[in-house]
């Protein structure tokens, strides 16, 4: 007698993993998938094959156990057992979320020099970056069920794993981020041209599910579909009329350190800080007493609010969003009205009075030492 029992897998579990959990969590033969799916029975043993090979890999491995156990807890004896993919309200918004986690790390693991550490037994992994002569700076903190999400969509790979494996983003991956980037960057144009106040598109399009353009719009659209490095080290690479960079290294690093620590600010129950009270077109925008968790968070928080009052308007406001939203300088010009190429100049300003702030902080601190 035959289960007719179905079990509910995630959208964004690849093809290859859904196919191998449904043989080894539910007992289907490979057989019975290849006729559900319409295709050969060896081109399903392949993608079992390939997926149980991968599981050497820590994150991979994790991530199938994962499944297994929340998706596949009660597995029936019987053979006749189904699954089909989630298309719920919940796991559509899981999904979103995690899009915008992995378009968060993907873009950091893009910086030269960036991995993703992993260590056993670990809930959170973090994005280190070489920044040479044996410097190195914690650039982003990711929930380990978001890492392993990545690996097993084989957006990142580990060479050499161990206790502490180190990730980097794979090929696959970098076509994913551009594909994740020009998502972003249209459901953000989309607000504009539906006509969403200002103020909610600069973080939100960061933090928060936007509405996607309508598939009857025939209005042409000039969209970037590709963005994938900080603002800053793209300025780094031009060079003035003396042949000098736009920006040197010590405009970058300064700009770094504010992206470094509004990224460690995220940390916490509410991940979505609202720091739209630096906007030009915000004001209203406030932070509550229980919107932190941690103390590595509230501090990251306070040197990036007092980096930012001490801007002030205007050059705040070209800080957050290039340093920390990595928004494009075409995109803010516009959105701060400003005329085409004359961002770049705020944005040195912006950079070159952020470099004296953190100057003067490190010297107020070898005074009280």
């Amino acid at each position: 007698m035959q289960n007719n029992e179905a079990f509910t897998i995630p959208a964004w579990v690849p093809e290859g993993a859904q196919r191998y959990l449904a043989h080894t969590e539910t007992g289907q033969s490979i057989r019975d998938i290849a006729r559900s799916a319409g295709c050969h029975a060896s081109t399903i043993l392949r993608q079992i094959r390939r997926i149980e090979t991968r599981r050497d890999d820590p994150l991979v491995d994790a991530a199938l156990q994962s499944l297994a156990q929340e998706h596949f807890a009660e597995t029936p004896a019987a053979l006749g057992s189904t699954f089909h993919v989630t298309q719920e309200e919940s796991a559509a918004a899981k999904d979103e979320e995690f899009n915008r986690e992995a378009l968060r790390i993907l873009r950091r693991l893009c910086e030269t020099g960036a991995v993703l550490a992993v260590a056993e037994e670990m809930d959170k992994a973090v994005v280190v970056r070489d920044l040479g002569e044996g410097g190195t700076a914690r650039t982003a903190v990711v929930d380990c069920r978001i890492a392993q999400a990545l690996a097993l969509k084989d957006w990142i790979s580990c060479d050499n794993p161990g206790r502490i494996s180190r990730y980097r983003i794979s090929s696959s991956g970098r076509s994913a981020l551009s594909q994740l980037i020009a998502d972003d960057e249209n459901k953000a144009r989309a607000r504009n041209e539906f006509g969403m106040s200002e103020a909610q598109t600069p973080f939100q399009s960061q933090f928060a599910q936007g509405n996607s353009v309508t598939a009857n719009s025939q209005r042409s659209r000039r969209i970037r579909y590709y963005a994938a490095e900080s603002p800053l080290i793209a300025l780094a690479r031009r060079r003035d009329r003396d042949g000098k960079p736009f920006l040197d290294e010590t405009l970058v690093a300064a700009g770094e350190r504010l992206r470094e620590d509004f990224e460690l600010a995220q940390i916490g129950p509410q991940v979505a800080q609202n720091w739209d009270h630096f906007l030009t077109a915000g004001g209203r925008g406030s932070f509550g007493p229980d919107s932190h968790g941690g103390q590595g968070a509230s501090d990251a928080r306070k040197r990036v609010e007092h980096a930012l009052s001490d801007l002030g308007p205007g050059l705040s406001d070209v800080a957050l969003r290039c340093c920390c939203y990595l928004e494009g300088l075409e995109l803010a010009e516009k959105r701060m009205g400003w005329s085409a190429r004359s961002g770049k100049i705020v944005l040195r300003i912006a950079l070159q009075r952020l470099k004296r702030h953190y100057e003067s902080q490190s010297e107020r601190n070898r005074m009280i030492g």
